[in-house]
């Protein structure tokens, strides 16, 4: 499947519209990161399939950043339906050194028809990894469990 031309808001201050990025690309999605303090969306979010596990499935794609460079990713991206502003501090928090993108308006979920799961009134995507190859997506990791393998898979 092709990129549709979406653009999103990434937490290094820019906009991208990943369809115009050349070479491999590689996007991970998550339903929600933790925030500092707080058990989870919902008091029950750990007995929800698939819910825990963002932030270690995070940290794993920092972990082996340098890795999935070598391995011929030449950009790297989060992706997830919470607002820009939580993602910066959270990029922040983790050390990232990729960018996240905010898909809050959920126009590059609907677009490619991504699974989702709805919690406390929200729309989340469901855990996933599409590597992107000149716009074309190649390949998609669906489902993902566990989610702190999933950046050694890709």
């Amino acid at each position: 499947m092709t990129i549709p031309p979406v653009t999103l808001r990434a937490t290094n201050d820019t906009s991208v519209t990943l369809s115009a990025l050349e070479g491999r690309t590689v996007v991970f999605a998550y339903p929600r990161t933790g925030e500092p303090g707080k058990i989870g969306l919902v008091d029950d979010w750990d007995m929800i399939p698939g819910a825990r596990g963002c932030t270690p499935q995070t940290c794993a794609f920092r972990d082996l950043f340098a890795e999935l460079k070598a391995a011929g990713a030449a950009q790297v991206f989060g992706l997830s339906t919470q607002s820009n502003d939580y993602q910066i501090e959270m990029a922040s928090r983790l050390h990232l050194p990729f960018p996240v993108l905010s898909d809050e308006a959920l126009e590059l979920t609907h677009a490619l028809r991504l699974p989702t799961m709805s919690v406390a009134g929200l729309t989340l995507i469901k855990r996933l990894a599409l590597v992107i190859d000149d716009a074309r997506i190649t390949h998609v990791f669906y489902p993902v469990f566990p989610p702190d393998r999933n950046a050694g898979d890709v």
